[in-house]
């Protein structure tokens, strides 16, 4: 894949922070494909399932949705306690993690969380105004 960015750019600001509906430096959903494998990026996106299979050893599987697609995320157990409260409570996450794919199938093992569910608020401003602005349509 020609034009590739360096692994530094994964994790830089993709809109000016305080702009929706990127919160600053994630990589939309449909980019995932750019990064090579082992890359730390950092994605965000409203939480769609979380799960913790019995037979996962306390790893818990998380679905994020943005504005371009879904990712999976991978938590494990120790990130889990580290961030315990995001991951439980949390409607619009910020994962910072290493991608790695396998079989075709891409995930983000996460190494930090963040709930960034104030965001979520500023729909309910009676001024705001989407700019147009699509996640697909940012560099």
């Amino acid at each position: 894949m020609s034009g590739l960015s360096p692994p530094a750019d994964w994790l830089s600001v993709t809109a000016p922070p305080g702009s929706w509906p990127r919160p600053p430096s994630a990589l939309p959903a449909e980019r995932l494909v750019d990064p090579p494998a082992g890359a730390r990026v950092c994605v965000a996106g409203l939480v769609l399932v979380r799960q913790r299979p019995g037979t996962a050893k306390g790893v818990i599987f998380l679905t994020l949705e943005d504005e371009t697609g879904t990712c999976n995320v991978v938590v494990w157990a120790n990130v889990y306690e580290r961030f315990r409260r995001a991951v439980i409570a949390g409607r619009l996450l910020r994962v910072t993690g290493k991608l790695q794919r396998d079989a075709g199938v891409v995930h983000i093992v996460a190494e930090q969380i963040e709930d960034i569910s104030p965001m979520l608020d500023e729909l309910l401003n009676p001024g705001f105004r989407h700019d147009g602005t699509r996640a697909g349509d940012q560099p």
